[in-house]
This record gives structure tokens, sequence and C-alpha cells, in this order.
């Protein structure tokens, strides 16, 4: 990847009316449709898995909003279209909607060609895909995110899971969509919180991947908060475009695809300490970003300087950067130690060696304890 450290004004790709971004992971390929008005578009349901019965599972604040528009879409393409609307927010994120899943499923009779739509955030693309992944050892669906955090992550790749008390994302499956359907107009009714949330997992890209994307984001920060169209269009793209990069040379998170958790270590451990849906995935995992760069800096990888632009930038794009103070370091070091990268007790953290440059490594307990005191609120 792109990783010249310098500024050009302008950095950024072109915003385009519908852009396919391919995942290429041979019989599992799909493509990524990103641009406005693809939910009314023919084009985005095109070409899917044929079944006698489709499923569309979304959350009580997004099937008022869209929920309708899709299933008219869907019922000239199957028999018999149904739905479930799940409560809204990470704390329900469990076996709970996987049970209403299912059932609605077996109760339909529902065969092994059913086709599953993930309507909704990351939490439900999540927990649609991890349905799919296990109801009768695994049927098609397909992801339209109507989040950012979810059309630039969550819902590309094939990462499934659901919560466990002790744990953020400990059960779960890698089970790839048929096709992610990014509409970008359904940004316009994201809360800002949620919006912000979702430039986290944005801004991600540019320090492990591409220092030019970073700058971009430097000079677009203000205009991404402000829902310019075609600042977003290139910020989906770009990030659809790095993930994809990274998930086609490692599917299942053996090796690179780890970089793409740079801020997790630390913002699961916020997430879980606290309880989850207090804060935001992206509100942590921004959180997560500063204390990881701190980390990359106290380890001798990067100059102070990159945390102060780090910081800079978080704080822009209205996410918090002190972790809350009810987290000590002992709790945090004993969440972390939970965290699916930790190999035999040892926590590994995804640190920043040079600008677009991510490498995994573990770190001195008396480092990222000092690191936990000096970004604790």
């Amino acid at each position: 990847m792109n990783a010249n450290p310098s500024c050009p004004a302008g950095t950024g790709t072109a915003a385009v009316d519908r852009r396919l971004v391919p995942i290429t992971l041979d019989e599992r390929s799909y493509d990524i449709h990103i641009g406005r008005g693809l939910l009314a578009d023919d084009r985005s349901w095109d070409g899917l898995p044929k079944a006698r019965c489709a499923l569309v599972v979304s959350n009580e604040t997004v099937a008022p909003l869209y929920l309708e528009a899709v299933t008219a879409r869907l019922r000239g393409r199957y028999a018999q279209v149904l739905s479930v609307v799940l409560p809204d927010g990470e704390a329900y994120k469990g076996w709970d909607a996987i049970e209403r899943i299912a059932s609605t499923l077996l109760q339909a009779a529902a065969d092994r060609k059913t086709v599953l739509f993930a309507l909704g955030g990351g939490v439900i693309g999540d927990m649609t895909g991890f349905a799919a992944a296990i109801y009768m050892r695994g049927v098609p669906f397909v992801q339209i995110p109507t989040t950012l955090l979810a059309q630039v992550d969550s819902s590309v790749g094939g990462k499934t899971a659901i919560n466990h008390v002790l744990g953020k994302n400990m059960l779960g499956a890698f089970y790839q969509p048929q096709r992610v359907i990014a509409d970008l107009d359904t940004l316009k009714t994201l809360p800002d919180r949620e919006l912000s949330a979702g430039l986290a997992e944005v801004i991600k890209y540019g320090p492990i991947a591409d220092a030019e994307f970073l700058c971009w984001l430097e000079q677009h920060v203000d205009a991404l908060r402000a829902r310019d169209p075609e600042s977003l269009a290139q910020a989906v793209q770009r990030s659809c475009e790095i993930k994809a990069w990274v998930v086609g040379q490692d599917e299942r998170e053996s090796g690179l695809r780890a970089i793409l958790n740079f801020g997790h270590t630390f913002g699961h451990a916020i997430e879980t300490g606290l309880g989850y849906g207090e804060w935001l995935h992206g509100e942590a995992v921004g959180c997560g970003m500063v204390m990881a760069s701190d980390l990359s800096v106290r380890m001798g990888l990067m100059p102070a300087e990159f945390l102060a632009r780090m910081t800079s930038l978080i704080t822009r794009a209205g996410l918090p950067v002190k972790a809350p103070a009810t987290l000590d370091v002992d709790r945090f070091m004993a969440l972390m130690r939970v965290d699916k990268k930790a190999e035999d007790g040892e926590i590994r953290f995804v640190l920043i060696e040079r600008l677009g440059r991510a490498v995994m490594r573990g770190a001195p307990d008396a480092l990222v304890a000092e690191v936990i005191r000096q970004h604790c609120a």
C-alpha cells in the first residue's frame, strides 16, 4: 500500500455513481456496491442466489426507514419474504437474537437455499452473518449496511460474531456474504454520534496502509462530518479498497489481516469493561487508536508528533481520546489478555512502525500500563 507520508492537496479517489470494489477469494469472491440510490436500483439485486424464501433482519431503528423499500424489491424475486426486527444496540448482540432469527426460519420451513439480508449497522450484519453461517450449516446472505462504520468495515470481509459477557465477538465464524450493497443515501438518516463512530474505522486505514489517505482525511474530516456526498463517497470507496486488498491476502486473519485491528485491543477492553453499548464501537476504537499510537511512540517506532497528529484527527472527528477512569490498569490488562490476538497470555497490539505500515507486536506490561494511566480520564 502507499506509505508516502507527505500530504499533497487533493489526494483521494474520485466519486462515482456506482463503484464495484471486488473481494477476490476464489469461489467466495463478491463485489461491494457503493453509490447513491442503490436500494431502488435493480442492478443491486440482480444476480443474487435464487431461492423460494428470503429473510430480512433489521432493528427497531432502521426498519421503519428502509425495511419496506428492501422487502418490496425482494418480493419480485422470492416467493416468500420474511422479516425479523430486533432491538437496537450492542447490548443485544447475543444468543437471544440468533434464536429469534433461527426460530423465524424454522417456523417458515426455510430450506438451505434461503437467503438472509442484513439491513442495518455492524451489529445486525454480524448477527445475520453468524446466523447464516450456522443455519443448516450455512445459507447465503447479503450485507446491506446502513451506517458508515458498517459500510467501511464490518460488512466487508466475512467476520461474523456475537458477544459473550467475558469478551466482544468471541463467538463467531468467518463466512463471506454474496454481496455488499452500500447505499450512501442511508447515511443521511445516521445520527451525528454514529457518523463519528464510523469515522474511526475510516481513519484507521490511513496509518496502517495508506499515508496519503491519512493526509486526505485530515483535509476532509470537516466535510465528512458535514456529510458532503462526494467526500463520503471517496472515504467509503478508499476504505473498502484497502480492506479488500488485505482480506484478499489473508481471509482468516492468520497474519496481515490483523492490522485492521489497529486500536481495537484497547477499544474492545473499553467496550467490555463498561458494558456493551455504553460506548459505541467506533468511539472505543477511536480512543484505542490514540492509546495504540502512544504505545507505538513509547516502543520507539514512531516520533511523538505521530501521537499528536492522531489525537488531533480523532478529536476533530468527534471521538473521545480519553478512556473511562472507571477502568484501572489491572482491569484493562485483564480484559486485553482475553483479546483474540493474545497468545499464551501475552497481549499483542497492532502498532505503527511508519506511516502506512503496521505491525503486530507484544509490549512490556510496564509500557502498556503507562499508556493506560496517561489516557484514562
